[in-house]
């Protein structure tokens, strides 16, 4: 061959994916402190496409959720610069968690779970469970949608982006792990290889 194959898929290690994902998030917080709402946004939506930049780069492809979390920063972060008004990025995470909630269910009212998608393998488990876990984070995502909507229609700026920071992140990293109970309840065993057979006499007499 002459061309070198291209790169396989990679799995990014979790504590990577991680790092990118609530990276962005801390600079809004910083960015926000220092230079008010819409340097924030203008940073998030910088660090954003860096985060999705390097996890193309580290494995060659990238999860739908952060791919569809992307678009949406850059839609709306874009109408709050274009328009200067905060609005739009304050309605980012209703339309986001919105989003996400309707189309695991959906998926399940047309027997396509999506969860296993968004776990990426990291996590088997059997039809059963993945019903369950994806009915569970359904409804998450939808209450935080209705959270995110109280939160930032009744309290400041400032005080609005510390929770989007310091109070969505740990409520979902609780409610991940209160799932793990679940998880290793209705966990995919793998299927036992079956024993070999010894060999059978020879037929006839001697």
């Amino acid at each position: 061959m002459t061309e070198a194959a291209a790169a396989p898929p990679q799995k990014l290690n979790p504590w990577v994916k991680i790092g990118l994902e609530i990276g962005p998030l801390v600079l809004f917080f910083v960015g926000n402190s220092y230079g008010g709402i819409y340097f924030a946004t203008g940073l998030f939506m910088v660090a954003t496409a860096v985060a999705l930049a390097t996890m193309w780069l580290l494995a060659r492809r990238i999860a739908v959720m952060p791919l569809v979390s992307a678009l949406v920063v850059t839609v709306f972060g874009g109408l709050t610069l274009w328009l200067q008004d905060d609005h739009f990025i304050k309605l980012k995470p209703t339309l986001l968690n919105a989003i996400f909630g309707l189309a695991l269910l959906g998926g399940l009212a047309f027997k396509k779970p999506l969860l296993p998608y968004v776990f990426d393998g990291m996590v088997n488990l059997t039809e059963e469970g993945w019903h369950k876990l994806t009915v569970r984070w359904g409804i998450f995502f939808l209450v935080m949608a209705a959270v995110n909507e109280v939160v930032w229609r009744s309290v400041s700026t400032d005080t609005w982006v510390a929770f989007k920071t310091f109070g969505y992140l740990p409520l979902t990293f609780v409610f991940a792990m209160a799932q793990a109970p679940l998880m290793a309840r209705f966990e995919a065993k793998p299927a036992a290889e079956p024993a070999p057979q010894a060999d059978a006499p020879p037929g006839g007499t001697p």
